[in-house]
């Protein structure tokens, strides 16, 4: 298998990732992340509410960002490997209260209660006010079985 093959894999079962994103004094900051992938698209997908927007406004200043996948016991797929996705992001934030609907499938296949969560979405009406983060992968390094002592193998768009 090819290493965005075994990535998009790795992208789709994740449960948690890590998206680092640089301010714009350069410090880097990570945020742990449900990952959602559209292999239709072959985009990264994360939602974030607009009480966590931090980093949402670093992306803006600075598009370039990380996104780790790693930890066996976070990532559902037989086989495992650790990915580093380096990417760019685009922000999306014009319609905060149901322009991130589209993603309801991915984030249902990922955390399947989270329909009973949106069917109360008046109880906490500021969570479910959500920004989409858009990243378009340019380049992936892979480590197969999550040994990073080795070299990683390597796709770049």
């Amino acid at each position: 298998m090819d290493v965005f093959e075994a990535a998009e894999k790795i992208m789709e079962n994740a449960l948690v990732s890590a998206l680092s994103v640089a301010s714009p004094k350069g410090q880097v900051s990570t945020h742990p992340m449900l990952p959602l992938y559209s292999r239709e698209r072959k985009k990264l997908y994360f939602t974030s509410s607009i009480l966590f927007s931090r980093k949402v406004e670093h992306i803006k200043t600075n598009p370039k960002v990380g996104v780790l996948f790693s930890g066996r016991q976070f990532i559902n797929t037989p086989s495992y490997a650790a990915v580093h996705v380096k990417g760019d992001a685009k922000i999306y934030e014009e319609n905060l209260n149901n322009g991130w609907m589209w993603l309801l499938d991915l984030w249902t296949r990922k955390e399947p209660y989270i329909g009973a969560y949106i069917k109360q979405r008046l109880a906490l009406p500021l969570f479910w006010e959500r920004i989409i983060i858009e990243v378009t992968p340019r380049e992936i390094l892979l480590w197969d079985d999550g040994d990073v002592s080795k070299q990683p193998r390597r796709w770049v768009r």
